[in-house]
């Protein structure tokens, strides 16, 4: 039984994130969707947050687990007793930095395989960082992502909008 992991940020998970996830269960029957904790990056979201969120969407696909980890991604495939990362590609523009990342990542590892999947046609565009963006200027992003994300995305951006005038 072969387990790959599905590393990124998912802030926030989108339809596109589970289009790759319910594509890729066709083919590995235990996929852990594996947020890094990376204190440099600037979230929207809270870890816990987005495992939670992760949880929730994925509730019915059996086989999908939400997990966070610290350190080097091919440390922690292995250590879950690992030999696949899966990534998704939308354009050409992914393709030069995931080529680069499993480049390295088989330098460190050369027993853990990356296996790409792309997009379907109508995710090619979606992004967490225009979902976000979009969402924070009132854009409307229904369709783009679970309706659990949309109404989570509404509320933090209320909050953020209140903490800024209060």
């Amino acid at each position: 039984m072969t387990l790959a992991v599905y590393p990124g940020s998912f802030d926030p998970i989108t339809n596109g994130h589970l289009s790759i996830l319910r594509r890729a269960l066709e083919i590995f029957p235990q996929i852990v969707v594996a947020i890094g904790r990376n204190s440099e990056k600037k979230s929207l979201f809270t870890v816990d947050e987005r495992l939670e969120i992760i949880g929730e969407v994925t509730r019915n696909m059996n086989g999908v687990r939400a997990e966070s980890f610290d350190g080097l991604l091919m440390n922690y495939v292995t250590g879950l007793g690992s030999n696949v990362v899966l990534r998704g590609m939308r354009a050409m523009s992914d393709f030069e930095y995931e080529f680069q990342m499993a480049l390295m990542n088989r330098k460190i590892n050369k027993d853990v395989q990356t296996v790409f999947l792309m997009t379907d046609y109508k995710w090619f565009y979606v992004s967490s960082t225009i979902i976000k963006e979009a969402a924070s200027l009132g854009g409307n992003i229904s369709g783009l992502v679970p309706q659990l994300v949309e109404r989570r995305l509404a509320d933090k951006f209320a909050q953020l909008r209140a903490a800024r005038q209060g």
